[in-house]
């Protein structure tokens, strides 16, 4: 009788702990805008405490500004950093856009390897026809692709969201003003919602993903940067397409970088198709053949994605986040699989997430120990 009560309450426990999971899950879910304002909020902090503690470092008369002046210091600059790429950048590609989608075949020369090309597509698919020319049809492409009626469909839409764009801007702001005055607070929320026999431990496993993520976010924001200043000095220097188009095709190559794998090829790609139709479209690079032209592009941006493979991403990942590249090459595959291009974006620092959880909590199985075996020395000296 005894232990059939006992199973009992034990089943009573099962049922409220599940009841109150599935009570936070559905609460979550009902204010998931609240919670992605949040943690956008939390990733702006990660890259404004770099900033911060630098500002503290400023003293007059021995004494620093308040935390929370130099708090709206802080998100000030990245304000007005993204505000420069904004009005600085953005019109580029416009122009950029512009300049493609009103080009014509005719200022293309049409030299025997283009019309030796025409004549094996139309041997080989015979359905386009004999008027196929090849030119026409990527320029059609191209001009349906970046048109000016596109682009205005899209500000179109921009614009009707942004009363919704600027409520989310205000709260990610207002809130990420109060991490970055107390570096502490994400900590002290999480820490309120968890039993007290290991709040000690989440306060530090908090604080350790606080500071990996931070140095993560802040080399891939210097990475974005780094591929930005050598794209737009090689197409500047070397291709010599003319500064205006070099920092525009160089910012969309950039961007595209934090994609991983996927992204650099992708705007190599977009980055020669932009140059070699800005040069017969705009009189833009240099007087060599098509294919030359096409090559030196190409090699430019090669060399570029050499130098982030072998010199930014080693920094950023072995000593930011404290991972292999074989580490980071599964995870990306796996998360890649998994949610596809956002799973690509998230899937590094979730993953880092992880490690620090295991490392705190599950170092004690075989499988963490054999698949992380740093991870004691990383515990040893609380990975700061």
């Amino acid at each position: 009788m005894i232990q059939c009560e006992r199973n009992t309450d034990r089943l009573a426990g099962w049922i409220l702990r599940l009841s109150v999971v599935a009570a936070v899950c559905a609460a979550c879910w009902y204010f998931r805008s609240v919670l992605i304002y949040v943690l956008l909020a939390f990733v702006v902090s990660l890259i404004g405490q770099p900033v911060m503690q630098l500002l503290k470092r400023i003293r007059i008369k021995g004494k620093s500004f308040p935390d929370a002046v130099l708090a709206v210091v802080t998100i000030l600059i990245i304000l007005l950093v993204l505000s420069l790429f904004v009005t600085q950048l953005v019109p580029i590609v416009m122009h950029i856009t512009r300049d493609a989608s009103l080009m014509n075949a005719q200022s293309i020369p049409y030299n025997s390897l283009l019309e030796q090309v025409n004549n094996w597509i139309i041997s080989v698919f015979p359905t386009v026809g004999k008027d196929f020319n090849l030119v026409t049809t990527v320029l059609e492409q191209i001009r349906s692709v970046v048109s000016l009626s596109n682009v205005s469909a899209v500000l179109g839409s921009v614009a009707s969201a942004a009363v919704s764009v600027f409520v989310g801007l205000f709260a990610v702001v207002f809130i990420s003003f109060f991490f970055i005055k107390d570096d502490k607070l994400f900590c002290k929320i999480i820490s309120a919602l968890v039993p007290d026999r290991i709040e000690e431990s989440v306060e530090k496993t908090i604080n350790d993903i606080t500071h990996l993520l931070s140095r993560y976010f802040l080399g891939l924001t210097i990475e974005v940067a780094g591929v930005i200043l050598l794209d737009f000095l090689g197409l500047w220097l070397i291709a010599r397409i003319g500064a205006d188009y070099a920092i525009g095709i160089a910012f969309i190559a950039g961007v595209l970088n934090v994609i991983p794998y996927v992204g650099p090829l992708l705007g190599e790609v977009i980055g020669v198709i932009l140059c070699v139709v800005l040069k017969y479209g705009a009189g833009a690079g240099l007087a060599v053949p098509i294919w030359a032209f096409a090559l030196i592009v190409l090699a430019v941006m090669l060399l570029t994605q050499l130098v982030d493979n072998f010199v930014y991403q080693p920094l950023i990942y072995s000593t930011s986040i404290k991972s292999s590249p074989l580490e980071i090459f599964i995870v990306l595959l796996m998360a890649g699989h998994i949610g596809g291009t956002v799973g690509l974006l998230i899937g590094i620092p979730v993953y880092t997430v992880v490690r620090v959880i295991a490392a705190r909590f599950f170092y004690k199985h075989k499988v963490v120990r054999r698949l992380m075996p740093d991870i004691e020395t990383e515990n040893t000296s609380s990975l700061i």
